[in-house]
C-alpha cells in the first residue's frame, strides 16, 4: 500500500469503529495495517479477495468483522471455520488478546498466508491449520473443544451447524455471520430441534449495510429414563 492508501485505511477503520463503540489502540490499528498490507500484497499472486482497495477493505473486511465483537469477545477458545483472508477471525483476535484462535481453511495458499500474517503479527495464541473441517471430527484436539465456531460467507447455516458441532464444547456457541435475509431462508424446522437460535441484527457503519449474526447454541438433551 502506498502512504496515502494507509492513511485512508487508518482513517476508515477508525471512524467506522468509532460509530460501533469500539476503540481501537494504535497497536490494534498497527496491527490491522499490517494485515491489509500482506493481504493487498499476496492478493496480486493469490485469489483471497474480490475486496480491493483500502477503504473498500477497512469496511468490508475489518469492520465486518470487529462488528460481532460485542457478541464474541468472552470467548476463549475460537475457531475460525473458512478463514480464508483471515476474516472474521484475526482482527477479533487483534482486540482480544487473551483469545485462543485456530483458522481452518482448505486452501494451501490461503493457510501460507495466514501463516505469514501471524509472523508478520507477532502475536501469540493463532493458529492456522490447513484441512477440511470434517477432518478434524475425530481429532481429540479439536472434538468438542471450542468456546466458539465463527463463519462468515462460508455455507447454509444448516451446514455451518452440521460441520461446527463437532467442535463445540458442549456449552459452546456457533456464530454465522450472515445478510439480513438468512434467517428466514436458511433456519430451518430441524435446526430449530437441536439449536437455541439467537439472531443479532446490525448496521455497518459507513457503508450502512444490513447485516445478521446467527447464533446457535446446541440443546442439551435429556436422558431418557
Amino acid at each position: 500500500m502506498k502512504e496515502q492508501d494507509v492513511a485512508l485505511f487508518c482513517k476508515t477503520l477508525c471512524q467506522g469503529s468509532r460509530q460501533m463503540g469500539i476503540s481501537l489502540t494504535g497497536t490494534q490499528v498497527d496491527q490491522m495495517v499490517c494485515h491489509a498490507v500482506q493481504l493487498e500484497n499476496w492478493n496480486r499472486k493469490i485469489n483471497l479477495t474480490a475486496i480491493t482497495g483500502p477503504g473498500a477493505m477497512a469496511r468490508k473486511h475489518f469492520l465486518d468483522a470487529i462488528a460481532v465483537q460485542k457478541f464474541v469477545k468472552h470467548e476463549k477458545t475460537v475457531l475460525d471455520m473458512g478463514s480464508g483472508g483471515g476474516f472474521p477471525g484475526l482482527p477479533l483476535k487483534v482486540l482480544n488478546e487473551n483469545m485462543q484462535l485456530v483458522m481452518v481453511d482448505a486452501s494451501r495458499k490461503k493457510v501460507h498466508f495466514l501463516k505469514h500474517v501471524i509472523r508478520m503479527l507477532g502475536t501469540g495464541g493463532i493458529n492456522a491449520i490447513h484441512g477440511r473441517i470434517e477432518d478434524f471430527h475425530q481429532d481429540p484436539a479439536f472434538a468438542f473443544r471450542f468456546d466458539a465456531v465463527l463463519a462468515r460467507g462460508f455455507a447454509s447455516v444448516s451446514s455451518i451447524a452440521g460441520l461446527a458441532a463437532p467442535l463445540l464444547h458442549p456449552k459452546g456457541t456457533i456464530y454465522a455471520l450472515k445478510s439480513p435475509t438468512a434467517a428466514a431462508e436458511e433456519i430451518t424446522p430441524e435446526l430449530k430441534k437441536q439449536f437455541v437460535i439467537q439472531c443479532d441484527y446490525y448496521t455497518l457503519p459507513l457503508v450502512e449495510t444490513q447485516r445478521c449474526l446467527i447464533r446457535l447454541a446446541p440443546i442439551k438433551k435429556v436422558p431418557e429414563s
